[in-house]
């Protein structure tokens, strides 16, 4: 066989060889990559809530007699000081003593109703002064960089919740003198009937609108009878009933972002009170739930949600934790190590893509989102992880990202 036909069939075996080689060889694997960046980080609790009317006024009988037909119907605007109701006094003898003494009582008891209230103002005004100082000192802190604006944030806004604390203290004092005053006015109008004209007025405590009529036709009403319900609807709350897991992360002055509610964009809010006592919910699957209610003030301009009523129902995002600037990678891309991995308090990492390979990377976790995970230690800005890792990842493997 000449030289040429061995060269000839050396170079083919190699090149079969090769051809070989590469048909069997292991190819990168696909994997979907992510950057960690740097940018505002917050965690949320959300959960459903419903509006109402912070302060709810019972207007009821305060004797009893004939209650003429009223005229106010649902959603009606009264003003304060307003006819609301006329009761024509008929007391029969044999309960006139006894409705004497009821009516001196319910005196007695507005009396020290403003007495209290009184007390409440005074409060709320030392209160006010002492939110607006603290925030007077952290703004101070604030411009020299000693604080962060998070913290400048809540001070303001707790300024702003004392603030409204004082005007509805004021205006439960004066809820308190319209309740004396009608209180004497009934209590004339018993004990001198013939004096009372038509009926006796029954008037609006405060300014708002009518929420229900509970009486609408003429009838007899014994003494506290509720006739109808009065509240202002530009002062509203949020309710909100949380896991009692979730409501121990959760602080008085927390921000709040009200959502679903019906309009353009998001509300702001604030938490004003998480009640002390909870209560036992099932829920749609028929579990057992510790839950608490969580009272939230609407802190965006009341022209912005004017058209809320009483008892709507809106979606509530109570921020956990708010970080100016944190690196951040999505949740996706970080997986819980096995046991012996970690070092220390570090139980999480990711896979880094550091020249064409996969790196496993622990990292340590300070928070997670639906969306993003917070991370304090392992990975520097700019780094690309692998998302979704595919259960063939390992350390040291070859990978590409995939085209998009």
């Amino acid at each position: 066989m000449k030289r040429s036909t061995w060269v000839a069939a050396g170079v083919a075996s190699v090149a079969v060889v090769g051809l070989l080689a590469w048909a069997f060889a292991p190819r990168p694997v696909e994997v979907e990559v992510a950057t960690a960046t740097q940018a505002p980080f917050r965690t949320t609790i959300d959960e459903d809530g419903k509006t109402r009317v912070r302060d709810r006024y019972v207007v009821s009988a305060p004797l009893a007699g004939q209650l003429l037909r009223m005229g106010l119907r649902e959603g009606d605007r009264v003003e304060a000081g307003a006819v609301v109701a006329q009761i024509v006094p008929t007391l029969s003898p044999m309960l006139d003593e006894r409705t004497l003494r009821d009516l001196q009582a319910r005196l007695g008891i507005a009396q020290a109703q403003v007495e209290r209230v009184k007390a409440r103002v005074e409060g709320a005004r030392i209160g006010l002064e002492q939110a607006r100082s603290e925030a007077t000192r952290t703004e101070q802190l604030a411009s020299q960089g000693f604080v962060s604006l998070t913290k400048l944030e809540v001070t303001r806004l707790s300024a702003e919740a004392a603030q409204k604390e004082l005007e509805a203290a004021t205006q439960e004092r004066h809820v308190a003198n319209h309740e004396v005053e009608q209180a004497r006015n009934a209590l004339a109008a018993v004990r001198s009937p013939q004096q009372s004209g038509r009926g006796f007025a029954l008037r609006a405590p405060v300014a708002g609108r009518v929420l229900r009529v509970a009486q609408v036709s003429e009838t007899v009403v014994p003494l506290g009878t509720p006739l109808l319900e009065l509240g202002d609807t530009a002062r509203q709350e949020i309710v909100a009933e949380l896991l009692t897991t979730d409501a121990l992360r959760v602080q008085p002055g927390a921000a709040v972002l009200v959502e679903r509610w019906g309009g353009t964009g998001s509300l702001q809010g604030q938490v004003r009170l998480i009640e002390p006592a909870g209560f036992t919910k099932v829920s749609a699957l028929g579990v057992e739930e510790q839950r608490v209610r969580v009272l939230i003030d609407i802190t965006s301009p009341p022209a912005q949600w004017a058209a809320l009523g009483d008892g709507y129902r809106v979606g509530v995002r109570v921020v956990t934790l708010s970080l100016d600037q944190a690196v951040q990678v999505p949740v996706s891309a970080v997986f819980p190590l096995p046991a012996g991995d970690g070092n220390g308090d570090v139980a999480f990492g990711v896979f880094r893509l550091d020249g064409g390979r996969a790196r496993l990377t622990p990292v340590k976790i300070g928070a997670r989102n639906g969306s993003h995970a917070w991370v304090q230690q392992g990975l520097p800005v700019g780094a690309t992880v692998i998302v979704y890792p595919p259960t063939a990842v390992r350390d040291g493997l070859r990978v590409k990202p995939r085209a998009v």
